[in-house]
């Protein structure tokens, strides 16, 4: 049977009653949308867009709070989880792509359409990882390594949102 979902995840095996019960695990794999076969990260940034949502709806202060204790907390969050699948970046774990995804609308006034090219745009430096993003993601290890490369990949896709919007 070809399901959306794979049974086991990471080296360590970990089923997905297993992720999605572990309230570690359960964040780091984004509300259960790194659980998906294909596409993880793609997912990932699809459940942050609830998330943007909700935080663009506060004044900018409290969104820059939110954003930076959301990055903050993936550093610990990623770690853990990594540390639980006994696999670094483990592609499910897509809290980094919320974290991302919140920095690249982070100074951009809200609209759907801001938050559609927001979603490409990061989805595109996250993909293709250009320097330095591509040499943080192979140099720099842990939670850090994890979160950093997509902080990255969301700072130049919010740079070129400014631009546009």
């Amino acid at each position: 049977m070809n399901t959306f979902i794979n049974t086991r995840y990471g080296k360590n095996k970990l089923t997905p009653k297993q992720i999605l019960t572990d309230p570690v695990l359960f964040l780091a794999f984004g509300f259960g949308s790194g659980l998906a076969k294909k596409a993880p990260g793609t997912c990932g940034t699809l459940a942050a867009i609830p998330v943007y949502c909700l935080f663009a709806q506060t004044p900018l202060l409290v969104y820059s709070l939110l954003t930076i204790a959301v990055t903050l907390l993936g550093i610990s969050l990623c770690g853990i989880a990594a540390d639980k699948l006994g696999e670094h970046d483990f592609g499910g774990i897509v809290w980094d792509e919320v974290a991302g995804y919140l920095i690249t609308l982070w100074f951009v006034p809200f609209s759907w359409q801001a938050t559609l090219v927001g979603f490409i745009l990061f989805r595109i430096f996250d993909i293709i990882k250009p320097w330095p993003i591509k040499w943080v993601d192979q140099k720099v290890h842990g939670g850090l390594g994890i979160m950093l490369d997509d902080v990255l990949a969301g700072i130049f896709a919010g740079l070129i949102l400014l631009w546009i919007f």
